[in-house]
């Protein structure tokens, strides 16, 4: 049963990071690598601010520490004409010092209580409200809540105006521009919505591990986009709202995947990555192997056609 609960847990919990990188990836159509260094930004940022005494205060101070790494991101991207995928390489790589400047320039720190030095997270102050509940429970509920009420949020938010704006931007930024939208603005907005998620997953993340570190956010880009894909084997890309609710569930169902073939020892830990790796590499290879597969069907069908017409001119 604990296996099970610490499995929603964390699936659900990093569907928040899945939801970062599905804005980038599917929405704004961006190949956006500022993900490992803004999750493990939003990790720094929530232990420091949680020592302090503040775990409600460290999610926020989290969040928008996510929230600025996109900006920058999105700035590199729009004003500096940088290429997308090197804008995300740079900002990942200044903040891997600026995460250690954070941490006290020490590679990590705990957040373990002791009675010198009591630490309360966003956890353990809901399991004392509700100490006749098992913790484990209280744990999921949390997680749940929050990641519920950012995915309403998102939904909600991308049937406005600039939600809109934001989806066709993805689609065919030529045609906005055209229609007298801001496109550089929607985009910086885009990639600091999404990297917010993404900061927010590792504020909560902090908190849940009780440690921080500062090669946590180590694959996490992969991690995401394995969950976005998976989520997307079960509806395809049919909207947003149905894009945002399967990512969460595409990373509970990766995170189960992985808690299965640790548990079973079908592999160790440490494969955990490469596991993610090949999902996201046959997921991105599937389209192209298609549209081979197709096209040779349609050059063998022309062949044949071809033959047929050259037998009836003999004839």
């Amino acid at each position: 049963m604990s296996i099970i609960l610490g499995t929603l847990q964390q699936g659900i919990l990093f569907g928040l990071l899945a939801i970062g990188i599905y804005i980038a990836f599917r929405i704004l159509d961006i190949p956006d690598l500022t993900a490992e260094g803004s999750f493990t930004f939003g990790i720094a940022v929530s232990a420091v601010v949680t020592i302090a005494g503040h775990p409600l205060l460290a999610i926020l101070a989290g969040t928008a520490a996510g929230f600025a790494a996109g900006i920058l991101t999105g700035i590199f991207q729009t004003k500096c004409g940088i290429h997308p995928v090197l804008a995300g390489i740079l900002t990942m790589s200044g903040l891997y010092s600026i995460n250690t400047w954070v941490l006290g320039e020490q590679p990590s720190i705990n957040l373990i209580s002791s009675p010198q030095n009591p630490v309360n997270t966003v956890f353990s102050i809901f399991e004392e409200m509700l100490s006749g509940i098992d913790k484990d429970i209280v744990r999921l509920g949390v997680i749940f809540v929050i990641t519920a009420l950012v995915s309403l949020i998102l939904i909600l938010f991308f049937k406005t105006r600039t939600g809109l704006s934001i989806r066709a931007a993805g689609d065919n930024d030529t045609m906005v521009r055209a229609s007298s939208i801001n496109v550089d603005r929607v985009k910086i907005l885009a990639l600091a919505v999404g990297n917010s998620c993404i900061g927010m997953c590792g504020a909560i993340y902090a908190q849940y591990q009780r440690f921080a570190d500062i090669n946590s956010g180590a694959g996490m880009l992969v991690v995401g986009l394995a969950s976005v894909i998976i989520g997307e084997v079960f509806v395809g890309k049919k909207g947003v709202t149905l894009g945002i609710i399967f990512a969460v569930v595409g990373s509970v169902v990766y995170r189960g995947i992985i808690a299965a073939a640790t548990y079973y020892d079908i592999f160790p830990a440490y494969m955990l990555k490469l596991v993610a790796a090949v999902i996201v590499a046959a997921a991105l290879t599937i389209p192209a192997v298609k549209n081979r597969i197709k096209l040779a069907k349609s050059k063998k069908a022309i062949k044949n056609a071809g033959s047929v017409k050259a037998g009836e001119q003999n004839a």
